[in-house]
């Protein structure tokens, strides 16, 4: 009988403990990000209420407070969290498309996740117009970038496919969507690699996804829409909608691009050597807009874009254009927090603008749930993502065709306008050469990503 070795009395124990490290990450992974998806979701209704109580109670009081909320949370951003500003979804893409783990490490990590929630809820509380299905996106790729090292989970391939998987289950998770999420991640974060959807990851969005669903339920953040367009007769319609919501999209797309990357040189000096200057401004900005509209365009404006879905109840015609520039305002503050929610919110005020203009177009509902969709293709240049959110979140299925006509529409109108899609030019900051140079130029607690770069 052959006495056993040392390798072989060693190898059960090796299986169980690589077999612990694959499961931990696609088991365990997910359903952190599902918990803190959720928990996210949780905390900005109830920041979101407290900020609608405040400002109910005392009009005129963010004109005080929002100046020296914002100075602080891009205080406590570059001090505890650098790397936290921001959508979070450029930071994803950079650490992506980095060829070595030091760069993503600066960009994803627990501590940067807890920063995000935390900052993320604070702006909300301040009533930033901003949104968390961004921030989830980083918080969900952090997460699954953790596991990198640990077990079989080495190298720029399996670092890679953590990240994509967390980020697609940010999304999945943020909108109750497993099938957004996917379609986001093969659009949006696979743009120079290509997207291996093996069942480790679709096993990672989907139950991200059932997380999310299981403990807040099968709900949509906008009702259910019974809008309906025959689709023989709807080409004119669904074009305005798609040229409009797209125009629109492309514009807020390049005016981001240009105040994160290409202010004048005095301007962008200024925000590097004071930017708790800039961001009290900005505060101050999203104030003004906000004692001009009775605080409609504080927060994500889920509730202004579900009242003219739902309800059918007419947004003020200013909306749109005063939600898209608080939406600016508040990206330039150098604060955390995404612009998912808050786009979705300014189609929402362009398509009251078309049913008013034009409203025998189609049924009014049909020109909001369009205008919606292209304009978030229009300002992220994912048509898929876009459609297929509207439509989970609308329970509109029966837009399957209208949405995505207009949102890939939309989406060819945006490359006109802005060559350069968004996220990835936003995702430039954080190059590692971008890095090297900002790191030697500014100090360590400033702003270092607003110096201007001549390109």
């Amino acid at each position: 009988m052959p006495i056993p070795s040392q390798n072989d009395a060693r190898y059960p124990w090796d299986s169980m403990l690589t077999l612990w490290h694959r499961g931990s990450a696609w088991l365990l992974g997910p359903v952190l990000v599902g918990l803190l998806a959720v928990g996210l979701a949780l905390g900005a209704e109830y920041a979101t209420r407290v900020n609608q109580w405040v400002v109910g109670t005392f009009r005129f009081a963010p004109l005080f407070f929002m100046p020296v909320g914002f100075a602080l949370l891009a205080y406590l951003c570059a001090r505890f969290f650098p790397g936290a500003q921001g959508s979070g979804i450029p930071q994803t893409i950079a650490a992506i498309d980095a060829s070595g783990e030091q760069l993503s490490t600066r960009l994803l990590s627990v501590r940067i996740a807890i920063g995000k929630v935390l900052l993320t809820l604070g702006g909300l509380a301040f009533g930033a117009s901003i949104g968390r299905e961004g921030p989830t996106v980083q918080i969900g790729a952090s997460i699954m970038h953790a596991f990198h090292g640990r077990g079989p989970f080495r190298g720029d391939g399996m670092r890679r496919i953590l990240i994509l998987a967390g980020g697609a289950a940010g999304i999945a998770a943020a909108f109750n969507t497993p099938l957004a999420g996917i379609m986001f991640a093969i659009e949006e974060l696979s743009k120079k690699h290509v997207f291996n959807a093996n069942s480790s990851t679709l096993v990672t969005v989907i139950l991200s996804g059932l997380i999310s669903l299981a403990l807040l339920g099968n709900y949509t953040y906008f009702g259910s829409s019974g809008a309906h367009l025959d689709w023989h007769y709807s080409i004119f319609p669904i074009m305005v909608c798609a040229v409009t919501g797209g125009a629109a999209g492309a514009i807020f797309s390049r005016l981001l691009i240009a105040a994160s990357l290409r202010m004048p040189p005095r301007l962008s000096a200024l925000a590097a050597r004071q930017p708790l200057l800039l961001a009290a401004l900005c505060g101050l900005g999203v104030a003004a807009i906000g004692a001009c509209s009775d605080g409609l365009v504080f927060g994500t404006g889920y509730q202004a874009a579900r009242q003219t879905l739902e309800d059918g109840a007419a947004l003020p015609w200013y909306f749109g254009m005063a939600k898209l520039v608080a939406t600016l305002l508040s990206s330039m503050g150098g604060i955390a927090g995404g612009i998912f929610a808050p786009s979705l919110a300014v189609g929402a005020g362009f398509g009251e603008n078309i049913a008013m203009l034009l409203p025998s177009l189609a049924p009014h509902s049909a020109v909001v749930l369009m205008t919606m969709a292209a304009y978030l293709s229009g300002v992220t240049r994912a048509p898929l993502t876009s459609f297929i959110i509207m439509m989970e979140m609308t329970n509109s299925h029966q837009m399957l065709l209208p949405l995505m006509t207009a949102s890939v529409v939309a989406s060819a109108c945006s490359k006109i306008i802005c060559r350069t899609p968004l996220y990835h030019a936003l995702a430039q900051k954080f190059s590692p050469l971008t890095v090297a140079v900002e790191s030697s130029s500014v100090p360590p607690a400033g702003e270092s990503s607003r110096e201007d770069r001549d390109e």
